[in-house]
C-alpha cells in the first residue's frame, strides 16, 4: 500500500466479566490471562506490520499503558462511552498526522490469536480493502460452534464477490445481529454467518463520514469545531456496531480463519488454557483435583482443591472469591453491577 497504515488497539476498558481478577484500578487489559504476556502486550505484538500503533485508553490508565506497550503512542479519550465515540474520537486526531490520510487497523487488545502471521496478514488485507473501497471494512470470524456470546455478520449473499488482488474475497455485508439465542445461532452459523470479532479497517474520512448521519453526530460537530470534551458530552455511550456499523451501507466483511477467541469471560479463558490431567483449565495458582474436570481455576495467591465437581469457575484475587458454573460465565458482570450499586467494586 502506497497509504501508512495505523493500528489504534482499545484499551480503555475494565472487563467486568473477569471480575475479581479485572477490577477498576486492574483492567483486564494487563492481565497475563493466555501465555505469561498481558493481553496488551500481546496485541501489540501481532500489530508490529503497522506502519504506526496508538493505544486509546483512558487518563487513568495512561500511564500503565506504556508499560506494557513502550512502542506504541497514546491516545486518551475524554470519557469512556464505549467504542462508538472512542473510535470516532480517535479517526479525528489520526486523520491530519500523516502527510497523506491513513488506514486505521482498529481492534480490541482483549483477544486470543493462535496464528499471529495469519492474523496479520488478513489485517494488511482489510486495510487494502479499505483504501480500496473507502468503506468500512469488518472482519468476520469463521465460527466454530454456535455461540451466543457473540454478535454475528450476515454476508449478503445476493452480491457478487469482489476479488481482491491476491485473490481473497470480500463481500458486502447484508446484516448485522446482536448475541442470538442458541436455536437462532445456529440457524446463522449454518447460513454462513461470522462471529462479529469488533475489528475493523477504515480510513478516517470513511468512519466520520458515516458518523455525521449516525447518533454520533454531534460528537462530529464538535471534534471539528476542536470540543472533544463538548462532544463527548453531547453523545450516549454506545457501540461503534450499534450506531455507525448497523446504520452505513458502504460495509464490507473479509473472512478470518484462524483461532480466534474474545477473551472477555471466564469461559473463553479456560477454552485457550492447556487442560491438566483432569482436564481442568488452570489460569493461574496450584490445583489438586479428585475426580474434578472442565472447571477453570484462577487463584495465583491459594491452593485450590476440587473433588468431583464440573463446569465451575473458580476464581481468588485479593480478598475476592467467584464460584459460578462456567455456562454462567456471562453473568458475573451482574455480580460487579451489584457491586458498584454497593460501592464496594
Amino acid at each position: 500500500m502506497d497509504r501508512p497504515v495505523v493500528a489504534c488497539v482499545l484499551a480503555g476498558g475494565i472487563g467486568s466479566r473477569l471480575y475479581p481478577a479485572s477490577r477498576s484500578d486492574r483492567p483486564k487489559q494487563f492481565l497475563p490471562l493466555a501465555d505469561g504476556q498481558s493481553l496488551l502486550s500481546r496485541t501489540i505484538d501481532r500489530t508490529a506490520f503497522a506502519d504506526e500503533r496508538y493505544v486509546l485508553t483512558r487518563d487513568s490508565f495512561a500511564d500503565e499503558i506504556r508499560e506494557h506497550a513502550p512502542e506504541a503512542g497514546v491516545l486518551v479519550e475524554p470519557a469512556g462511552k464505549d467504542t462508538g465515540p472512542a473510535l470516532v474520537y480517535a479517526a479525528w486526531r489520526l486523520r491530519d498526522r500523516f502527510d497523506e490520510e491513513p488506514v486505521l487497523i482498529c481492534l480490541p487488545s482483549d483477544h486470543h490469536v493462535a496464528d499471529d502471521a495469519a492474523f496479520a496478514a488478513r489485517l494488511e488485507r482489510a486495510a487494502a480493502v479499505a483504501a480500496e473501497t473507502e468503506g468500512l471494512v469488518t472482519l468476520g470470524v469463521e465460527p466454530t460452534r454456535p455461540a451466543t456470546g457473540y454478535g454475528y455478520i450476515v454476508p449478503d449473499g445476493d452480491s457478487d464477490e469482489r476479488a481482491l488482488e491476491d485473490g481473497d474475497d470480500c463481500v458486502p455485508v447484508d446484516r448485522f445481529t446482536e448475541k442470538p439465542d442458541r436455536e437462532t445461532a445456529t440457524r446463522l452459523v449454518d447460513a454462513g454467518a461470522y462471529w462479529n470479532a469488533g475489528i475493523f479497517a477504515w480510513s478516517p474520512s470513511a468512519v466520520l463520514r458515516e458518523a455525521r448521519d449516525s447518533p454520533l453526530a454531534p460528537l462530529v460537530d464538535a471534534l471539528e469545531a476542536g470540543e472533544p470534551e463538548r462532544g463527548f458530552d453531547a453523545v450516549d455511550a454506545v457501540s461503534v456496531d450499534y450506531a455507525i456499523m448497523e446504520r452505513a451501507t458502504d460495509v464490507y466483511v473479509t473472512p478470518l480463519s484462524v483461532g480466534w477467541d474474545d477473551l472477555g469471560i471466564w469461559d473463553a479463558v479456560g477454552r485457550v488454557r492447556a487442560a491438566d490431567d483432569a482436564d481442568n483449565e488452570a489460569v493461574a495458582g496450584e490445583v489438586l483435583s479428585l475426580e474434578a474436570a472442565d472447571n477453570v481455576i484462577a487463584a495465583p495467591d491459594a491452593h485450590v482443591s476440587l473433588i468431583e465437581v464440573e463446569d465451575l469457575i473458580v476464581a481468588a484475587y485479593d480478598d475476592r472469591i467467584l464460584v459460578a458454573p462456567r455456562e454462567a460465565s456471562q453473568r458475573v458482570r451482574d455480580v460487579v453491577d451489584r457491586l458498584r450499586e454497593r460501592e464496594s467494586f
